[in-house]
């Protein structure tokens, strides 16, 4: 019998309330003594683990992962999505890092969604002054345990990667991720899935192209573990690559930082798990083609956008924020809504799920 698709709703999750802290549990605390929460969900037997906030400037993963938290914590005893899966959950893997970042991802302005509906955006002016994010050694998405003894690594990873080792193996594993400017979504896939997610790989072009967006497409030629696929897709990142790249730039004091990201290591619990990044843009930018007068063609790459950074903040140390968002605007810069970034996010699930069991993609569009 052909088994038959389980969807989660993107409409009602844009809508549902976040959970209480309370319906967790602890897996452990941060280095700075907070909770590091997870919710395992359902009984089904296809196992789906779903992380975000390892790198703690890219908020919408976390409130992305709440919303389904609180969503799926409400359904009903042998509701569908509870009883085909069974849900491993870490909304915030990094919450000191959440903290610290605390400062702009609580200021935001009002925008349209791709809808027409009234959302909220991040506010340029407040990222370029409060932006924080972790170097390599702390980056909470490139440090989980390289052995089951490995007292080296952050709690945050520790605690993680004993309530995924639990569960394993895994269907699927995600980790909700964001990047600061783009002219769309990036969407990173297990490189050992390529052959099997060509329709997923086409369905999410639709829903992008359907919400009025571009996707970030950038071939960085195996650099960091970054292979093109096609339009909008690469191979996920690796630890082996990233050490790699250090090493060739002369730098094996950094290359030694590096552990597992957490694909690797839900790999390494057996299976043949889809893993996936998604990468979502807080603020969108103009396609090269788009560039005229003040308008600028953006390079991409980290040291692009390293570049960007520096020159926000050099903008947002001397103007008004007010200026700050007008001089955005005036280089097509703007904010993609949240409740956007978060159905792209969910989109990505959705379809990642039907590919790893099998299933076609969604057909209506």
């Amino acid at each position: 019998m052909v088994p038959r698709p389980v969807d989660l709703p993107v409409e009602d999750l844009m809508f549902g309330d976040p959970p209480s802290p309370e319906g967790g549990s602890v897996l452990g605390r941060s280095r700075e003594g907070r909770e590091i929460l997870g919710w395992r969900l359902g009984d089904g037997a296809d196992r789906v683990s779903l992380i975000a906030g390892c790198h703690a400037d890219e908020p919408v993963g976390p409130e992305t992962l709440r919303r389904m938290v609180g969503y799926l914590s409400q359904r009903p005893a042998g509701d569908p999505l509870l009883a085909q899966y069974t849900w491993f959950l870490v909304p915030d893997v990094n919450p000191d890092g959440a903290r610290r970042n605390a400062s702009w991802t609580g200021s935001t302005v009002p925008v349209l969604d791709h809808k027409k509906r009234a959302d909220r955006g991040f506010d340029l002016a407040a990222y370029a002054l409060g932006v924080q994010r972790e170097l390599p050694g702390d980056d909470v998405e490139f440090g989980f345990p390289e052995t089951p003894d490995d007292a080296a690594a952050r709690p945050e990873n520790r605690a993680v990667a004993a309530f995924l080792a639990a569960g394993a193996p895994f269907l699927l594993h995600g980790t909700l991720h964001g990047m600061g400017f783009a002219p769309g979504p990036w969407f990173l896939l297990e490189p050992a899935w390529i052959e099997r997610t060509a329709g997923m790989r086409d369905a999410l072009r639709k829903v992008v192209r359907g919400m009025g967006l571009g996707l970030l497409d950038v071939d960085r030629g195996g650099d960091k573990g970054f292979f093109r696929i096609d339009e909008g897709f690469s191979t996920r990142p690796d630890s082996g690559a990233m050490r790699a790249h250090f090493e060739a730039l002369g730098d094996p004091a950094t290359a030694a930082l590096f552990r597992p990201s957490s694909m690797e290591y839900v790999r390494g619990l057996g299976g043949d798990p889809l893993t996936f990044v998604s990468e979502m843009p807080l603020f969108l930018l103009p396609p090269p083609e788009a560039a005229d007068g003040p308008r600028t063609a953006f390079r991409a790459g980290t040291e692009a956008s390293r570049e960007r950074h520096r020159w926000l903040a050099e903008v947002a140390h001397r103007e008004t924020p007010a200026a700050v968002r007008r001089f955005a605007a005036e280089r097509g810069i703007r904010p993609l809504p949240i409740r956007d970034q978060m159905r792209l996010q969910l989109a990505l699930v959705n379809e990642a799920l039907r590919a790893a069991r099998g299933l076609p993609p969604r057909a209506e569009r």
